[in-house]
């Protein structure tokens, strides 16, 4: 923008320039002609009465006179064909104007004649002539063209400088508002912008601002709610537990009590989740985490009959997801696995080196599914699980990818991104 203002200035200044020098420069060189005319009409008529009273005698040291100051040559032809003044040939100019008895300006190559007739004589007419050759014309113009076409020079580059100056104050405010939206889209919701620029500008500046503020009100709100449904689940937990505590059964009462501890700290990793603002990424050993939820999830499997297959490359595997992001992670994708698949349908988790991080995979034999977005689900769930999986992969710098295995199945393949720090 700040550019294409400036040539268009400088195309609008160019056109006025052009239109106003031209013809001040045309004015400028007939001026000059004129005055140089002037000037040898002057000197011409100086002679005519003196031409008019006295004899050629007389009159010769009064040209020869005027002819040494600097200007113009005269010359004076006399009735009886004497020349006197400057030498100058009988051109048809000085014969017209002899024959007719009137002045005039005869214009050639070589200059301008000025003719004079001095009628009266007893021979006849008399013409003082007086010659302004091409130089005289044009003294000076060169120079005058010169100023004028460094004024205009001058003049547009005064325009071109004021009109990036006029620019930079419009586009400064704006790419200020891209930095600020920016950085708003990176999640900083307390970058504000500055009003500044027009009142075009500013009006928008300040509706980003606004709009930012509204933006940072309704993360705030989503997070509290997020985190006091969590806290409400505290207490049917904590029931739970006592229930759990109360069986008869030690074997059974442990097993519940763990279930509901591990279900206890997913809640609370919830909240700290929900209330953590701007915080920087987590990081764990992906094998160890991995092969807790898969030993976790192993005694359910049991209970089910289905063939577990485990591949985890050992560790330690760095990625850049904190340990109770990427357990809730598989949980959802193991639970998945057990909700909308028969008991006895295998499946595998596999998690491998990769340049950029780990590459976890869990798939199983079950029906299989196609990708669906966030919130749908063909198997009567939330269809939020899937979508857990799909923000922990990108949250890390990585991908999140859905398939169909082969034969039959759904494979589910998360590339997670390499944590900084770890060895």
């Amino acid at each position: 923008m700040r550019k294409r203002l400036a040539v268009l200035v400088a195309a609008a200044m160019s056109l006025v320039l052009v239109a106003f020098l031209v013809p001040l420069a045309i004015l400028l060189k007939s001026v000059t002609a004129d005055r140089a005319v002037t000037a040898a009409t002057a000197k011409a008529q100086s002679l005519t009465s003196l031409v008019a009273t006295a004899g050629a005698a007389a009159l010769r040291p009064a040209v020869d006179q005027l002819n040494t100051t600097a200007g113009h040559p005269v010359t004076v032809f006399l009735p009886d064909g004497t020349v006197l003044g400057a030498p100058g040939p009988r051109t048809p100019g000085v014969t017209l104007a002899a024959a007719q008895g009137s002045s005039l300006t005869v214009e050639d190559d070589d200059g301008r004649e000025i003719l004079v007739a001095v009628q009266g004589l007893p021979g006849g007419t008399a013409v003082v002539r007086a010659f302004v050759d091409r130089a005289e014309l044009t003294r000076g113009l060169g120079a005058a063209w010169l100023v004028l076409a460094g004024l205009g020079v001058l003049l547009l580059a005064l325009g071109v400088f004021v009109a990036d100056r006029l620019a930079r104050s419009i586009v400064r405010p704006v790419h200020e508002l891209a930095a600020v939206s920016r950085r708003l889209a990176d999640g900083d919701l307390d970058a504000r912008a500055r009003p500044g620029g027009p009142a075009e500008v500013r009006s928008v500046a300040s509706a980003l601002n606004l709009l930012a503020a509204r933006i940072r009100d309704l993360v705030r709100q989503e997070r509290e709610a997020v985190a006091d449904i969590s806290h409400r689940l505290r207490t049917p937990l904590t029931v739970l537990r006592l229930d759990a505590e109360a069986l008869r059964d030690p074997a059974e009462a442990e097993r519940i009590t763990g279930h509901a501890e591990s279900l206890e700290r997913q809640v609370t990793a919830l909240i700290d989740q929900a209330r953590a603002r701007d915080a920087a990424p987590g990081s764990c050993d992906a094998a160890v985490v991995a092969g807790e939820r898969a030993e976790f999830w192993s005694v359910l499997a049991q209970d089910q009959d289905r063939a577990v297959t485990l591949a985890i490359d050992p560790g330690p595997l760095p990625v850049a997801v904190g340990e109770p992001e990427l357990a809730a992670c598989l949980d959802a994708l193991l639970g998945n696995v057990f909700a909308h698949t028969p008991e006895g349908t295998a499946y595998a988790i596999r998690l491998s080196a990769t340049p950029g991080g780990a590459c976890l995979e869990v798939s199983d034999e079950g029906p299989g599914f196609d990708e669906v977005p966030r919130g749908e689900s063909g198997a009567g769930s939330t269809g939020l699980g899937l979508d857990i999986a799909r923000q922990t992969a990108r949250a890390s710098g990585g991908t999140f990818t859905v398939t169909r295995a082969r034969p039959h199945g759904a494979r589910i393949v998360l590339e997670l991104g390499a944590a900084l720090g770890m060895p």
